[in-house]
Order: structure tokens, then C-alpha cells, then sequence
């Protein structure tokens, strides 16, 4: 089907390309999603995630932009006779903001993209917004957005259009994050420093991207100065970076390598002698290489390592990722480029427990192994073909308890899962004319539950009705599922267009979590003969429209999604090492529809955005709430952001946001009773009522040092929740000690006002 809606052209005139990379000037880093502009067509492409372009056009003459946000613009006259290769390096803008007239195509690509739901951020951007501990955070900033929500103060993962946290697809240089929160959720596991390029897919995902229902992050590291060695950094009140980069051979290849640590635990020593000893800090490591071996081969090799550790003398509490890529491009020629990869992703928590009559540990984790091979085929002007394929191999180790020194406390090991995870997929970028574009592609999923192992049956009351016991590699389950996408933009005039899409995704590895967002001892848990795959259907409608010659663009989008084989606990399930856990799931259905609103100013001193989220999300379950539809934990009726930066002058600017959301839903007690003299809860309806709504105002200011040739630096000032709001971080219901045989609700809530300030520094 592809093939044939790809658009056929007469043979006759004779057609050439021209291709190369887009890369930084100063450090020769590839740019992601660079824009070739030619004039003459009103048309062109831009460069893939590891800046390579290509573009076929007839014979002749043509004018053509290449440009980049934040970069000046480079524009060529070239006599087309014969294949070309062209890279084209870019210097930063060294001009002030009200300066700055950006050409080319790259100003009104939300208008002329196919793609809709696209989330980029730039990373100069993200270094400004003022953040908690001055700690720039960008999926902290990526829940300013419409349609992606967080999870709350101090807590992790973030909810995209009605999804649970577990439903967005984390990726760090193409390896799975499973757990993206340092601290409970203050901080997340991206280190801004070693980072060049982030964007989050909420809806017309590509069919490259599989197996969560909600979203795609897709994070790239930086690949490191290839042109002079450079040390960067900076040292804040709670925390401290440091990174490296420079190059292996000047203009072939780079490393970098990039460090950050809290201190926390280091103020402790301060204190009481009880606390002297306590951790309390996170710590993570980012890595990598890349080296050319000639014009048409690339190797690259990254990884990162994190941990958090908590504890006192007789306890502690560590959780981490590791994940590790080796990838290899590999120009065919002008017109077909391919990356093969190999990717190592882990995730673990460790509980010890020591006293004096005995030890105990509880663990769980899981690690994948993935082999990934993708192909990009330039095939003319009108069209550009994705396909490829990838296999997963998935070991979950859904916890394990070990004591030693006693045996009232008996150990238990629960059984180990296996499988594998394996996708083909084809998509097309195709243009029809000057004003439609589309992007369509299929996507077929395929999940094989793998022994060794025991497959049970339970009755209606979770009692084992059956066993069967699987060898090695015996297949238990398998499930295949296609993923059809398709995006659709019209251009209406040169300033506004109207996209719709419909997307289907499938989900076969699940978050199994109690609490209202991701906790580091939530427990991941494949497909099974039990547990289906989740899948959901998303069709969406925006409109785009830019003023102003692209100063300002703002859009309005629709969305309804279903999701179906959703899972939750039942009512009174034994979550705790449970071996028979697939006994107390419910499985069930939800949906989530809303309007979002985005207006941004791009240009200018005053840079900055709104947006607003109007949405509502229901779950329906036939084992809870009576089998009535119910408000998901995630449900927010309205979500708003404010984002403002002023550039003062070249060396001060200034910036702030605002946000406010409705309340979570909440299960709370309708009443109580009384037993043997004890006050009792008495719940009757799943998340029936509602958390205080959360609103703060966050400002900051950055300060730029003269510069010298040797040392460049600034100081970041940021002032987190202003005006003291005391945001409810829980709610909890106790013995009112003024009317004995009542309750009272008492409130926990976590800042008022934080303070702080980093000196960032590069030399």
C-alpha cells in the first residue's frame, strides 16, 4: 500500500542529489532536525537524528536555506549538474534576540510539518526556566506543555493526554529509561549538559517508535567537541556537574563524558550525631564516543549509569539505571542511509533491612537486551521512506526477599519472566502538491511469553484451579498486533494549516503501582497467558496558525483516545511479593478526550508561551467503583502554564512561570465506623474525590560574567514557589483529639518557598 501511494514521476528530466550533514561549527555536533529550504520550490527536508540530509531535485539553479533555531542562516546558489555532497557547518547567533530575523523554512514548520503533537525543547531554552534547587530539569520543563501533566511535587513520571505514568516510552540514545526520577521525583535522570536534542511525540507517532500507549521522549546525548577540548560545569547548593569533551582525532571523532552529584547527605555530617551517618544523595554518569571510520561509516558508543541511595545505619534503599548503545551509520549512498544498533537498558531497587538477631533484603528489577536496525531511503523530493526492524529479549525479576539470621521471617523468590518483544515496521513522509503533506506507516508488533516457568488458572475468588510448567525457551504466549498511523496536514495559506491524525499503539510490559505516580519500587511485569497486551486508538484535529511573520504561532488541538486492557488491582489485593499477583489484577478500559491550547512568542527581548489543557480521563473496571465509569488518579480538569523570559541586555535576563491545575482524583473515606473502640475508614467510591487545586509561581535570573577567552560563566538566582503556596502533597484522615469518634483530614505538604543559585561555568 505504500509503495503505491507513493507519488510516481515521468521520467524526463534529468534529477541529481545532494546530500551531506548539518553540523555546529564550533564543536562539529550533528544538528537533529535542521532545515533544507529551497526557494525555488517553496519545499524541502530536514536533516535525521544524526544530521544527515538528502534531496533530489531536476537540473538547474537553485537557491537554497539552510537553518537551525538559535543558529544564523547559511544560504547557497547552486548550478545542479551532477550528484553533490554538501555539509554545511552553522554559527550560533551572536546578535541580541530583537535582532535576530530567522529565515527559512524552520520558522513556520509547525505550520508545514505533516507532524502534529510534537514536542521539541531546546536545550538553551530549558537552561533558563527556573526549576527547584536551580537544577534544570527537562522532563520537569516538558510538563509545561499542553497535554503532559506531572506527576506532582515530589513525585515521579508525568501523564501525557489521560496516560498512566508507565505509558510513555523514555528513550536515552535509543535505550529504554525505566525509572526517570531521581529523589522521589524532584529531579530527573537527564543531565542537561550532556544533552543536544529532546522531543516528546503525544500523537502521530512514527511507526519507528513501539510499545507504550501514550507517548515517545526521544533523547540524544551530546556526541562532544570534535574541533577543541572543553571543560563546562556548574556548582548549586544542592548539587554539582562536571563534563568533559573534546576530540579523539580533530574533525573524525569525539568523546564526552559528563558527571553530576547531590550533596545532600554532606550537610547531614552537620547535624545531630543520629543523622551523621544517613545518605541521602543520587549521583549519574553520562559517556560517549563516536568515531568515523570514512565518509560513508560511523560508529558511535554512549551509556549512562545512575543511583539514588538513602538510608541510616541499620537501613538502605538504592535504585538505578544502566543503559549502554553501539551504533553504527552506514551511508549506502546519496539517497539510502542506515543505522544499526545494539542497546543494554537495566533497572533495579535494593532494600536492606540489618539488626541485631537478623538481615533482610528485598529486590526486583528488570534488563533488555535490543537489537534495532532502521533504514531511510531519500526517494525523491515527495517522498521519504522509513523501515526497519527491532528485537527485544526482556528478564523481569518481579522481587525477591532473603533474610538472614532468623528463621520467623521465611525467604521467598518469586519466579522469573521472560520474553520477547519484536516489531517490523514501514512508514512514508510524502507531499502532494504545495499543500498536502502526510505520514503514514504500519507497524507490526509481535510479543513471545518464554519459559522457563509455571502458567496458572484462577477462579472467580483467585484460587489456582490449574498448573502448567514450561521448559526453557518454550513458547507460553504469543501475541501479534498491528499498529496502523496516519497524519495528515493541509496548508490553508503561507500562515495557517489544519492536521489530523489517528495512531494505534500496543503495550506489552506494565507498570504494577498503588501509588499516584511512579515509585521506585513499582514492579514491572510482562504480557502473559493472564495480562493481554494493552493497546489504545487516539484520533486528533488541530489547527496551526502563525503571526507576525512567524514571531508568534500558536495552535488548538482536539483529541479523544480509548484504551483498552488497562490494569489496576482489585479491591483488597494482596500486593506485597505476591506470587499469585495475577490473581488479584483487574483488567478493564479507559478513555481520555480534551482540547489543548498553545499561543508562544518566538522572537523578540519577551520570549515565552501559554498553555492550557481543558480534559477529562475515566477508567471503567467491572471488579471496582461497581463497574461504573470513574475519574483515573491522572485526571485534571484543567491544566495551565505560563512561561516568561526577558532578555535585558546581553548579559541579564530574567524568567518566570506560573501553574495550576485542578486536583488529582483521590480514593478518601465517605465515613467511618467504629470497632472494639477504633475508628475505622469506611471508602466506598474509587477516586471520588478531589486533592486541593496546585498552583505556584517560580522566578529566576541569570547573570552573565565578562568573558575572557579562556573562561566563559554566569550565575543562575531562582526563587521556586514565590508566593509560599502550600501545595498538598497528601492528604490523611486520623482521631480528631478535640472530638474523640470523629476524624479530621490533615495535610502534608512538602516546600514553601526554596531559594537557590548555580554558578555555571565553561572553559
Amino acid at each position: 500500500m505504500l509503495f503505491v501511494m507513493m507519488t510516481v514521476t515521468v521520467a524526463g528530466q534529468k534529477k541529481y542529489s545532494i546530500s551531506g550533514h548539518v553540523t555546529d561549527a564550533a564543536t562539529g555536533e550533528e544538528q537533529i532536525g535542521a532545515t533544507i529550504y529551497v526557494v525555488e520550490l517553496k519545499s524541502g527536508t530536514v536533516t535525521n537524528s544524526y544530521g544527515f540530509y538528502s534531496i533530489t531535485l531536476p537540473a538547474g539553479n537553485y537557491h537554497i536555506r539552510y537553518s537551525y533555531i538559535g543558529y544564523n542562516t547559511v544560504e547557497k546558489i547552486i548550478n545542479l549538474t551532477g550528484n553533490r555532497e554538501l555539509s554545511i557547518e552553522l554559527k550560533t547567533q551572536e546578535t541580541s534576540l530583537d535582532e535576530v530575523v530567522i529565515k527559512g523554512d524552520a520558522d513556520d514548520a509547525n505550520v508545514r510539518s505533516s507532524s502534529m503533537g510534537v514536542v521539541k525543547m531546546n536545550i538553551k531554552e530549558i537552561d533558563k526556566i527556573p526549576i527547584l534547587f536551580g537544577e534544570q530539569d527537562v522532563l520537569k520543563t516538558l510538563t509545561l506543555m499542553p497535554g503532559i501533566s506531572s506527576g506532582g511535587e515530589g513525585k515521579g513520571g508525568f501523564f501525557v493526554r489521560g496516560g498512566n505514568t508507565d505509558q510513555n516510552l523514555i528513550l536515552l540514545d535509543e535505550a529504554p529509561v525505566y525509572n526517570a526520577s531521581h529523589l522521589f521525583g524532584f529531579f530527573s535522570v537527564f543531565n542537561s549538559d550532556a544533552l543536544k536534542d529532546i522531543q516528546l511525540y503525544k500523537e502521530g507517532i512514527p511507526a519507528q517508535y513501539g510499545g507504550r500507549l501514550s507517548s515517545v521522549v526521544d533523547v540524544y546525548m551530546n556526541d562532544g567537541n570534535s574541533k577543541k577540548f572543553s571543560v563546562s560545569g556548574g556548582l548549586g547548593i544542592i548539587s554539582s556537574r562536571l563534563t568533559l569533551e573534546g576530540p579523539i582525532v580533530k574533525d573524525k571523532g569525539s568523546f564526552i563524558v559528563s558527571g553530576r552529584r547531590t550533596y545532600a547527605d554532606l550537610f547531614l555530617r552537620f547535624t545531630k550525631k543520629d543523622f551523621r551517618d544517613n545518605q541521602l544523595y543520587f549521583y549519574d554518569f553520562n559517556a560517549k564516543a563516536n568515531y568515523r571510520l570514512g565518509k560513508k561509516d560511523r560508529l558511535f558508543l554512549s551509556g549512562y549509569f545512575g543511583r539514588d541511595k538513602l538510608g541510616a545505619s541499620n537501613f538502605g534503599f538504592s535504585w538505578g539505571n544502566a543503559t549502554g548503545t553501539l551504533r553504527w551509520n552506514h551511508i549506502f549512498n546519496r539517497k539510502f542511509f542506515s543505522n544499526t544498533s545494539v542497546i543494554y537498558s537495566s533497572y533495579d531497587y535494593l532494600i536492606k533491612i540489618e539488626s541485631q538477631s537478623f538481615n533482610m533484603s528485598l529486590n526486583s528489577g528488570i534488563n533488555d537486551w535490543n537489537i534495532k536496525q532502521d533504514f531511510t531511503w531519500f526517494a525523491n523530493t515527495q517522498n521519504t521512506l522509513k523501515f526497519g526492524f527491532n528485537m527485544i529479549r526482556h528478564s523481569f525479576m518481579p522481587g525477591e526477599r532473603l533474610a538472614e539470621g532468623t528463621s520467623s521471617i521465611p525467604d521467598i523468590i518469586l519466579e522469573k519472566k521472560q520474553g520477547y518483544e519484536s516489531a517490523l515496521y514501514v512508514s512514508n513522509d510524502q507531499k502532494i502538491g504545495a499543500r498536502l503533506k502526510l505520514n503514514y506507516g504500519f507497524r507490526l508488533s509481535m510479543y513471545n511469553a518464554v519459559g522457563p516457568g509455571s502458567v496458572y488458572t484462577y477462579n472467580a475468588d483467585g484460587d489456582i484451579t490449574s498448573e502448567t510448567a514450561y521448559s526453557t525457551g518454550d513458547i507460553i504466549k504469543t501475541y501479534v498486533e498491528p499498529e496502523p498511523r496516519i497524519a495528515i496536514s493541509y496548508i490553508l495559506d503561507e500562515t495557517s494549516s489544519v492536521k489530523v491524525s489517528y495512531q494505534r499503539m500496543v503495550q506489552n510490559v506494565h507498570l504494577l503501582t498503588t501509588s499516584t505516580s511512579d515509585s521506585p519500587t513499582d514492579v514491572w511485569v510482562p504480557s502473559s497467558a493472564i495480562i493481554k497486551p494493552e493497546n489504545s486508538d487516539q484520533v486528533s484535529a488541530g489547527y496551526f496558525r502563525n503571526f507576525n511573520n512567524n514571531t508568534f504561532e500558536t495552535y488548538v488541538e482536539f483529541y479523544y483516545k480509548t484504551m483498552n486492557r488497562q490494569i489496576d488491582f482489585k479491591d483488597g489485593a494482596n500486593i506485597f511479593l505476591n506470587p499469585h499477583i495475577e490473581a488479584d489484577l483487574a483488567f478493564g478500559r479507559g478513555r481520555s478526550y480534551g482540547m489543548e491550547i498553545f499561543a508562544k512568542k518566538r522572537l523578540g527581548k519577551f520570549t515565552g508561551w501559554i498553555g492550557y489543557t481543558l480534559s477529562k480521563t475515566e477508567r471503567q473496571f467491572d471488579e471496582i467503583n461497581h463497574g461504573n465509569w470513574y475519574s483515573a488518579r491522572q485526571d485534571r480538569t484543567h491544566d495551565v502554564s505560563v512561561v516568561a523570559m526577558y532578555e535585558l541586555n546581553k548579559r541579564i535576563s530574567f524568567s518566570a512561570n506560573w501553574i495550576y491545575y485542578t486536583g488529582d482524583a483521590v480514593t478518601m473515606p465517605s465515613g467511618s465506623y467504629v470497632v472494639d473502640g477504633s475508628i475505622v475508614p469506611l471508602y466506598t467510591e474509587r477516586n471520588g474525590y478531589r486533592m486541593p487545586d496546585y498552583h505556584r509561581l517560580d522566578v529566576g535570573m541569570t547573570f552573565v560574567n565578562k568573558q575572557t577567552r579562556k573562561l566563559k560563566s554566569s550565575w543562575n538566582f531562582s526563587v521556586y514557589n514565590v508566593y509560599a503556596r502550600e501545595n498538598a502533597y497528601s492528604i490523611s484522615f486520623q482521631e480528631n483529639p478535640d472530638k474523640p469518634g470523629t476524624m479530621q483530614a490533615v495535610k502534608l505538604y512538602l516546600f514553601s518557598i526554596v531559594p537557590s543559585i548555580t554558578w555555571n561555568f565553561k572553559f
